[in-house]
């Protein structure tokens, strides 16, 4: 062979070892975690101090939502109710494997859904599932769940987040192992650091296309943006003045999507001088929330709303009108005993894009009806375990949930993460009435008639809520203009170096 031919072949084969190198690089999805619970972050999907973002990736649930919200097959491939709607049938996925290589089936589902009503866990999803009385297995494909009273939106509640199903017995385990059927799996898990998760190769939707998702610990907002920008990261969320540091830049995609999630001041109904129902609406009706729509988010970037956590396109949210009334306000502050205003502190963090502004813009509105409002700045790290539900009044932060659910779970007695400790027996009634009727007009008069009355005495203020802002590295493929629950995460993709 001449030395050109020679020469010709050791180039050819480089360039054929170079391809297969670049072939086979790994995809590696680089995200950042908020680090909100101060390193308490938890594996177990229905802890207080969930890692939602990890868990979304490693869990299925047995209902989720379609591209419309619908409820859509998961692990449950059908769901049928008894005439009453106190029994349900659920026919189960077949051949889908845990992580571990154990078989999925109706015991794992018992175990899950009975799990959720240990009161030593204390989870917020026991007040929204406490009308499940048990689930009995009818055979390893079927599994019957019975209600202490009817419902007739189950598959809604199932679609929620945290449902995600878990190996019969994990319990004591769930929270460092995270052994789920998801598309990923746990190979390190350390929230304060970084934890790394692998593609599932037996996923029972097809093997992801990506080949790890690394979280990096970031507590502050603006730092998680500045890592975006320094191509750090392939995916964060936005506020609406962190968008023109992307425009007209090739390295990224920045989507606007509906998402119904919302900004909140919470005043505790149980500390004074909130106790006083007056006191409460009084600090919510001065705000002008359309002028806080146009500040916070843009205007046709958020809907309006008058304190009720309903989401605009949900069937059951009520249809309320609230004009600022700075004057009605300092009415209802005299009557209570406070004829020249009142001083408050509202406690804040740079955790979530724009919860810092929000506290900003509520302290300017509501002085003009007399409301003093002293701005503290808590840390990040750990604020949801340190300062929300501690402080007397605090930012909150919710992502959309169906009607049913968000009512019960924030605002009834005793629920866990009833943030405002608000409690009225005539309101928990209207919700027991809401979820026992089989008509569904019935049911929507009295999830509305709820919100009426949060708005006259309730403890959140919530003037808006919200589309989503999020932006991506433009190499990143399959995440549609959609809220991130509805990211089908083993259809993620990345393209080549």
């Amino acid at each position: 062979m001449t030395l050109r031919k020679s020469m010709a072949a050791l180039l050819l084969a480089s360039a054929f070892a170079l391809v297969a190198a670049e072939a086979h690089a790994e995809k590696v999805f680089k995200r950042a975690n908020d680090l909100s619970y101060g390193g308490k972050e938890s594996l177990d999907p229905i802890s207080p101090n969930r890692f939602y973002e990890v868990n979304d990736m490693v869990y299925s649930r047995l209902v989720r939502q379609d591209d419309k919200g619908e409820p859509s097959p998961e692990l449950a491939v059908s769901w049928t109710p008894n005439e009453t709607a106190t029994e349900w049938v659920l026919k189960l996925q077949d051949g889908v494997k845990f992580h571990d290589g154990s078989a999925f089936d109706a015991a794992d589902v018992k175990y899950t859904l009975e799990r959720i009503k240990d009161p030593a866990l204390e989870s917020p999803l026991a007040s929204v599932l406490d009308f499940i009385d048990r689930v009995d297995v009818v055979d390893p494909a079927t599994a019957k769940i019975v209600l202490s009273k009817p419902h007739s939106g189950l598959p809604l509640l199932l679609m929620d987040y945290r449902v995600r199903m878990i190996p019969e017995g994990a319990g004591a385990e769930i929270a460092k192992t995270g052994i789920g059927t998801g598309p990923f799996k746990v190979e390190s898990y350390d929230p304060e650091g970084q934890t790394v998760l692998v593609a599932n190769e037996t996923y029972w939707e097809g093997k992801p296309k990506l080949d790890k998702v690394t979280f990096t610990a970031i507590p502050d907002s603006e730092a998680r943006n500045q890592a975006m920008l320094g191509g750090q990261l392939n995916y964060n969320t936005l506020t609406l003045d962190q968008v023109p540091q992307y425009k007209d830049n090739p390295k990224f995609v920045v989507q606007d999507f509906p998402a119904g999630g919302w900004f909140g001041l919470v005043f505790r109904a149980d500390t004074a001088p909130f106790t006083d129902p007056r006191i409460r609406k009084a600090m919510r009706i001065p705000v002008d929330r359309a002028e806080m729509v146009k500040l916070m988010v843009g205007e046709g970037n958020g809907v309006v709303g008058c304190d009720q956590p309903v989401k605009a396109n949900d069937p059951f949210r009520a249809e309320l009108d609230c004009p600022p009334d700075p004057e009605g306000a300092k009415k209802l502050l005299a009557e209570a005993g406070y004829p020249d205003g009142i001083d408050i502190e509202v406690h804040t963090a740079d955790l979530e894009p724009g919860m810092v502004q929000f506290a900003e813009v509520y302290q300017q509105q509501v002085a003009k009806a007399g409301i003093r409002v002293k701005l503290t700045l808590a840390p990040s790290d750990g604020y949801w375990d340190d300062v929300w539900m501690k402080v007397p009044v605090a930012m909150t932060s919710w992502s959309a949930r169906p009607a049913d659910q968000i009512l019960n779970e924030a605002y009834r007695t005793g629920s866990s993460w009833n943030e405002s400790y608000y409690s009225n027996p005539a309101y928990d009634q209207i919700l027991d009435k809401a979820r026992a009727s089989l008509d569904i007009n019935e049911a929507r008069k009295l999830y509305q008639e709820a919100q009426r009355v949060l708005f006259e005495e309730g403890a959140t203020f919530i003037p808006y809520q919200q589309n989503g802002l999020r932006v991506l590295t433009a190499d990143v493929s399959g995440i549609k203009p959609l809220d991130e629950d509805f990211i089908r995460w083993h259809l993620v993709d990345m393209a080549g170096e």
